[in-house]
C-alpha cells in the first residue's frame, strides 16, 4: 500500500486516463497481473475506487488500456510502424521489427495471456499487425501470400510463442512414470530444459527456440516468396 506522503502527492497531481493506464502498466509490471484491481489501482493513485470510472468504463477497459500501452512501447523501440515501398531486405527488417516486439513482451512478461483475452485488436496493435503486412508486401509478397504468411508466423509475429503451459511440462520425477507408455517423450523431457527464467514467456518459449522458430519460418516465406514471384 503506498504511503501517506505518496498518497498526498498522488492526490495533488490530476487524475487522468493515461495516468491511470501507466499506473496500471506498472502495478502489473511490479507485482503481476492478478494484482491489478480497481481498488488497488486505486489505492497506488491514492484515490477513491470510484474516482477511476470518469476515466476508465471497468477493468476490461484497464487491460485493453496497458495492452495498447504495451504496443506503443513497441512503436518506439521498433523506430515507428511505417514501411518503405519497397524493401528487398525484407527479411531482416520484419526479423529486427519482430525481435523488437520480443525485447518489450519480455519487459511485460503477462502481455501474452492478456492479449489472449482480448476480443478485439486495438488501435495500436492493428497498426503493428499493419506494419507485418506492410513489410511482406515491400517485400513483393501478393496479399494471397501474406494472408498465409501471417497464419504461419501467428503468435510469433507478437515477439511471443503460444505453447505448452508450465502446468504441461513434466517434472524429472514424472519421467520414471511417463517412460512406459511415452518413451520418445520422456527421453527428450530427460535431455532438454530450459531454465532461463528472465528469457523465457511460456515453456519452451526461450531466446534461443524463439529465434530458431522464426528463422524457420522466414526462411520458408522466402522460398514461398520466391516461387510466387516465378509463377
Amino acid at each position: 500500500m503506498s504511503s501517506i506522503a505518496e498518497q498526498g502527492a498522488a492526490r495533488r497531481t490530476p487524475l487522468t486516463r493515461d495516468r491511470v493506464l501507466q499506473t496500471a502498466l506498472e502495478l502489473a509490471d511490479t507485482s503481476g497481473i492478478a494484482s491489478l484491481t480497481i481498488r488497488r489501482l486505486a489505492e497506488h493513485l491514492g484515490v477513491e475506487a470510484m474516482s477511476l470510472y470518469y476515466h476508465v468504463a471497468n477493468k476490461e477497459a484497464i487491460l485493453d488500456g496497458v495492452v495498447d500501452l504495451v504496443f506503443r512501447e513497441i512503436e518506439q523501440v521498433v523506430g515507428g510502424f511505417e514501411v518503405p515501398e519497397s524493401d528487398a531486405a525484407w527479411k531482416a527488417s520484419l526479423r529486427a521489427r519482430i525481435l523488437g516486439a520480443r525485447r518489450v513482451m519480455l519487459r511485460h512478461p503477462w502481455a501474452p495471456a492478456v492479449m489472449d483475452t482480448r476480443a478485439d485488436l486495438g488501435l495500436t496493435q492493428a497498426r503493428y499487425v499493419d506494419s507485418v503486412v506492410g513489410t511482406l508486401r515491400s517485400g513483393g509478397f501478393s496479399y494471397d501470400l501474406v494472408h498465409h504468411s501471417m497464419h504461419a508466423l501467428g503468435s510469433r509475429m507478437f515477439g511471443f510463442t503460444q505453447e505448452l503451459g508450465d502446468d504441461n511440462a513434466s517434472s524429472g520425477g514424472d519421467l520414471a512414470q511417463l517412460a512406459e507408455h511415452v518413451p520418445h517423450l520422456a527421453n527428450m523431457l530427460a535431455v532438454v530444459a530450459h531454465t532461463d527464467a528472465d528469457s523465457t514467456l511460456g515453456w519452451c518459449d526461450d531466446q534461443f527456440e524463439f529465434e530458431f522458430g522464426l528463422d524457420i519460418v522466414l526462411d520458408g516465406l522466402e522460398r514461398a516468396q520466391r516461387r510466387d514471384a516465378r509463377d
